[in-house]
């Protein structure tokens, strides 16, 4: 009778669980399009838990009224949750993709495919400038600190604050954009607060173009001024403050009598008098014309009186 050889049992269980890995891992290669596959892909090689990809930026600028975009690369996070912090005030802005703060403004969300949570501040204001913190919710915790730089647009309009023309001469306003990392969608033009369209282009043009990396020229043309066409002009890019000017369209009148304020020189009383009485000197002698003239500012100074 023949002997059988047998494994021991420690070798049999052994060979069991060779078999159940083996079987594991051709089913992660079969579903490699699906759940098992991502796992696979987070938790490749050797885990030591999370880091934050060295290649992340630590400085953003953004313009004024634009969208900005603060990424945080987290490799292997596992369940570790991903928190975005407002440094100037330890203000808790989200969690993961809950948002704790009352301004919609701020939303967190995930690119997996490249591991990167992205805090979004829509529409940003000149206050969102600084520090924000991205943390791991490990033991201790780990941060990431990316700066916020907010770039703000400055615009005018060429020229003086208020413009003077006589009837029937051509106005052209420049309305100039400065220090704009972005082209404005566009730019309008208001009349005394009523936008101008199609009523104003038998009399206007209006045009608009980039003329430097980050100079925008808004132009408003008027062929031929008219009285009606005085009053403020506002151009008012996208997203961003408007500027004003006043036109004055003039029938004839000289521009500097309007002008006269309260920082306009004023006659010294009784100097008509006293150079009137100086205008003698061309026919009389200089003494007798200066004691005439001198006389004349006198009674001038008591009737004022």
């Amino acid at each position: 009778m023949k002997t059988i050889a047998t494994l021991p049992k420690s070798s049999s269980g052994l060979l069991v669980l060779t078999s159940w890995v083996l079987i594991f891992m051709e089913l992660c290669t079969v579903f490699s399009g699906g759940e098992a596959a991502h796992a696979v892909k987070r938790f490749t090689g050797l885990y030591t838990g999370p880091y934050f990809d060295p290649s992340t930026t630590t400085n953003i600028t953004t313009q004024l009224g634009t969208h900005a975009y603060l990424p945080c690369k987290v490799k292997q996070l596992g369940n570790k949750s991903v928190s975005w912090i407002r440094r100037r005030d330890a203000h808790i802005l989200t969690v993961d993709r809950f948002t704790f703060i009352a301004d919609d403004r701020f939303q967190a969300f995930l690119v997996e495919s490249t591991d990167t949570w992205t805090l979004q501040v829509k529409y940003v204001q000149a206050r969102d400038a600084g520090q924000y913190e991205c943390q791991v919710s490990t033991e201790p915790k780990m941060s990431h600190f990316i700066t916020l730089n907010v770039v703000v647009p400055k615009i005018e309009i060429m020229g003086e604050s208020d413009i003077y023309v006589k009837t029937g001469s051509p106005v052209t306003l420049k309305c100039i954009i400065t220090q704009s990392l972005e082209e404005p969608a566009y730019i309008f033009w208001y009349h005394d607060g009523e936008r101008m369209l199609e009523n104003y282009l038998a009399i206007s043009e209006i045009r608009m173009e980039r003329v430097r990396a980050d100079t925008t020229i808004g132009t408003l043309q008027i062929h031929h001024a008219r009285p009606e066409d005085s009053g403020n002009y506002t151009c008012s890019p996208s997203n961003l403050d408007s500027a004003s000017v006043l036109l004055h369209v003039l029938n004839g009148e000289h521009p500097a009598a309007m002008q006269r304020g309260k920082n306009s020189a004023s006659p010294i009383p009784g100097w008509s008098h006293l150079s009137m009485g100086l205008g003698l000197g061309a026919c009389t002698s200089p003494r007798f014309a200066f004691a005439i003239a001198l006389s004349v500012a006198a009674i001038a100074e008591l009737l004022v009186t």
